[in-house]
């Protein structure tokens, strides 16, 4: 960075800090007031509204189905994070800059900060230099998830103890219906156990963990890499090699990796081959919130793996 562009940037750094200053501070929360909660990206603030139902005002920085490793907060979602009572981010390298450009940037006397990541065990990813060996997609999996909506249960009750026996209800019943879907993952996959699954991004380390399968991506854990031509002609040889004729794509990205590799797996072997979703689950689609794309994964996993 040059030294226009670091004035420019300290600039930038001292009108947010000045004006976020100048909000009052947030109070206790109080009787029948709603909660506000800002959460980095969409399955936090499921959870939060979840558990929180008409007693929490809920909003989200990065938009929904949008690319989450390279988004970055603009001015305004650093000051409208000012209002909040409870802000939550993931951590595990997701969305770095919820410590280093929001919560440095703001007032946070009287508010909770979460980082729902905290005390679950992160595995390792594929992309060390930006995620430092760890995947934090720790939401794809109804198990880690269950670990995730349990740390935002505690923020909030923590926050708004006024209403623990409200949210201990909510949470109750998430947490049945993410233990039950977890039971559900682990039978109906467990004749597919020691299989590969080939996916166009490797976002889907924790599901493979969980549920005694191997996931083998055709990029890494940030969606926007470029894969480069040896490692395309890697995934069609494995493929092969495992007799494995289904490609899994999350929908809202592009499927041309999944095409090329339909094509060159089609042209050398004459076998016939399937394109499946996998949802990452960054926001509603269609009529699937994120219970319904977690579902129709289980779905989707079953469909190319053992039927």
């Amino acid at each position: 960075m040059n030294r226009k562009s670091i004035i420019i940037a300290a600039a930038i750094l001292t009108i947010v800090i000045g004006t976020v200053l100048l909000y009052p501070k947030t109070q206790p929360q109080q009787g029948n007031e709603t909660l506000k909660i800002t959460a980095s990206f969409y399955p936090l603030a499921y959870f939060a509204e979840q558990i929180g139902g008409e007693k929490v005002q809920v909003s989200t920085l990065i938009p929904y189905n949008t690319e989450a490793h390279s988004w970055q907060p603009s001015f305004s979602d650093i000051t409208k994070t000012q209002d909040s009572d409870l802000i939550i981010y993931l951590g595990a390298g997701l969305d770095p800059w919820m410590e280093t450009n929001v919560i440095k940037s703001i007032n946070t006397e009287g508010k909770t900060i979460l980082k729902a990541s905290a005390g679950i065990h992160l595995i390792n990813g594929t992309d060390e230099d930006e995620h430092g060996g760890t995947d934090p997609h720790l939401w794809v999996s109804p198990y880690t998830a269950l670990n995730i909506a349990e740390n935002i249960y505690n923020a909030i009750k923590e926050t708004d103890p006024e209403n623990t026996e409200y949210y201990q209800q909510n949470w109750e019943q998430l947490k049945e219906a993410l233990t039950s879907l977890d039971q559900k993952y682990q039978t109906e996959l467990q004749p597919a156990q020691g299989k590969t699954f080939f996916t166009t991004h490797s976002a889907y380390g924790y599901v493979a963990n969980r549920y005694g399968l191997e996931q083998h991506g055709v990029i890494g854990l940030s969606a926007d890499e470029q894969p480069s031509t040896s490692k395309i002609a890697e995934i069609v040889d494995q493929m092969i090699k495992d007799q494995s004729y289904v490609i899994y794509v999350d929908p809202i990205y592009s499927d041309e990796y999944a095409q090329m590799l339909k094509t060159e797996l089609t042209s050398k072997t004459g076998k016939n081959v399937d394109i499946l979703q996998l949802y990452l689950m960054l926001g509603p689609l269609g009529e699937l919130d994120y219970m319904g794309q977690l579902k129709a994964n289980l779905n989707n996993l079953k469909q190319g793996l053992i039927n």
